[in-house]
């Protein structure tokens, strides 16, 4: 089995990886790099064959792994099919029709159009949790992923040699998602996510009091408070967090809050039309009143709406201030030092957002002025990704031979891998071999799965006794083999069952003497 980084190899960004076994193709996710612009954001798909892929499967739909999905399915030869959950197909297009009108780039740069993402909708299929599919002998199913609403995780079957790629994945509840699902099936191969390497998250409740001390400091002395978010993931559990503390914090209701985003509203209608992927707590709430028709947060389109007369808190995208509403409100309020900025989720190297955590003295601005960076800046992460903890218990839980690490920073990486390298070497019986390829670069694993044939029909109505010989047809197909008696192959494949009397004739040349018996002719 071959396993091809095409990206998110030692970097995060433009996730995209291969998969190909007994001449199988799947590829998983197909994102853009945040970082980048243009085709340079994209996968390295010049190294995939995409007429050859059988099968795309997408995890959740944050641009990192779905955003270069719309040009691969309109602008390459890829003939295969493609699936993802439900929510993440609703909210694909919402997230990806924002990207393209916030982009910061010519026309003639950009990787798709409107018209061409709405094409690809129509090629993208969709898959239930723990619904089982099979493309072209290639069983699949999806786990519970956390980390966003609709996330998943991948179980591949090939020829009863079983992957599980995570994508994104927590491991952890938080006040709207439930945790990633615990698969029961052990996996020859496992592939997931290194973000935080070795890294621990602190605690929920002391983590959201940091935030809620934050925030309250900046609007108190008069400040504007800036929380770059994506429009959907992070943003709503923030929303939820700030709503539930002006509520218990009546000196603070003066003081607004604005969600601003283009796709505010349409984005709370699919939250609150997908509450059953939610957890118990908002599915009791929605009971009772729906938790995201917030009480204190006000809706921006876009900052010509925006009235900036005093202190406030805004949620605005996107997440890591390349461009839009957030980097103009940041270019705006950056040079004032009463005003700050928290960034609270993980941020992509070569970004402004991951630039201004090393505390720079100025910034370039969008239109190539430089701009004194004086307001306060704050990191604290509510990124939904696994921490050292999380990935560990995992993997001892999981307990799978080979383990495959991308999307995370190549020294984050390498950090992880030393450590669970050294969690279970030695004499434990449960060694597993570590790999955490770059962009580009091949692992490949060596299988001999058992060849077994199942008996089905008639012939499997009685149960043999030890040592008895079994007689029947042997039909393979997509790895799967068959053993029937030759009455039920209409019933269990498309094969036919004829009898065929066939009728032979024979010349014969003789002596009419020779047929001659007495005097009666033989014939």
């Amino acid at each position: 089995m071959c396993y091809s980084v095409k990206g998110g190899g030692q970097e995060v960004g433009r996730s995209c990886i291969l998969l190909s076994f007994k001449e199988k193709n799947i590829l998983l996710d197909c994102g853009i790099h945040p970082g980048m612009t243009g085709v340079d954001a994209l996968p390295f798909v010049d190294l995939i064959d995409c007429e050859r892929i059988d099968l795309l499967l997408i995890t959740h739909f944050h641009l990192d792994h779905c955003g270069a999905l719309p040009w691969f399915l309109e602008k390459t030869s890829f003939r295969g099919r493609c699936f993802m959950t439900h929510a993440t197909k609703a909210i694909y297009r919402m997230i990806l029709s924002d990207y393209i009108k916030v982009s910061n780039i010519g026309a003639d740069h950009m990787l798709y159009s409107e018209n061409e993402l709405e094409k690809s909708m129509d090629k993208i299929e969709v898959i239930d949790f723990r619904e089982q599919k099979e493309v072209n002998g290639i069983k699949f199913w999806c786990y519970v992923a956390g980390h966003v609403l609709g996330a998943c995780m991948f179980m591949i079957e090939i020829a009863g040699v079983k992957v599980l790629y995570t994508g994104d994945f927590s491991r952890l509840e938080d006040r709207h998602l439930c945790a990633a699902d615990m698969p029961n099936i052990r996996p020859d191969a496992l592939i997931l996510e290194s973000t935080y390497g070795t890294q621990i998250h602190e605690n929920r409740d002391i983590r959201e009091s940091r935030f809620t001390s934050v925030v309250r400091g900046i609007v108190t002395r008069g400040g504007r408070c800036l929380i770059p978010v994506f429009a959907l993931g992070r943003a709503q559990e923030l929303l939820l967090i700030l709503d539930e503390y002006w509520s218990k914090c009546e000196e603070l209701r003066d003081i607004p809050i604005y969600y601003a985003s283009s796709l505010a509203r349409k984005c709370m209608s699919v939250y609150q039309t997908f509450v059953s992927g939610m957890n118990s707590s908002i599915q009791k709430q929605i009971a009772v009143r729906n938790p995201f028709n917030f009480k204190h947060v006000k809706y921006l389109r876009s900052i010509d709406y925006f009235e900036d007369i005093g202190p406030c808190v805004v949620l605005a995208t996107p997440g890591m201030l390349q461009s839009g509403l957030s980097r103009e409100l940041f270019e705006s309020w950056c040079s004032e030092p009463k005003n700050g900025c928290i960034i609270a989720g993980y941020c992509v190297e070569g970004t402004l957002a991951k630039h201004i955590l090393t505390e720079p003295d100025e910034i370039a601005a969008l239109n190539g002025h430089r701009l004194s960076v004086r307001m306060q800046i704050a990191y604290i992460s509510f990124s939904a990704h696994t921490d050292y903890n999380q990935t560990s218990n995992f993997i001892r839980q999981l307990k799978p031979p080979n383990a495959i690490f991308v999307h995370g920073e190549a020294s984050e990486m390498l950090r992880l891998r030393l450590a669970i390298n050294r969690e279970y070497e030695g004499p434990s019986g449960n060694e597993i071999q570590t790999f955490s390829p770059r962009n580009t670069e091949e692992v490949k694993l060596y299988f001999r799965g058992e060849k077994t044939a199942k008996m089905v029909g008639r012939l499997a109505q009685k149960t043999p006794s030890d040592g008895q010989i079994i007689s029947g047809i042997l039909v393979k197909r997509n790895f799967n083999c068959h053993l029937m008696v030759p009455e039920d192959l209409p019933v269990y494949d498309s094969i036919m069952v004829h009898v065929n009397l066939p009728k032979v004739t024979l010349e014969v040349v003789v002596r009419l003497s020779m047929l001659l018996h007495g005097n009666v002719l033989l014939l």
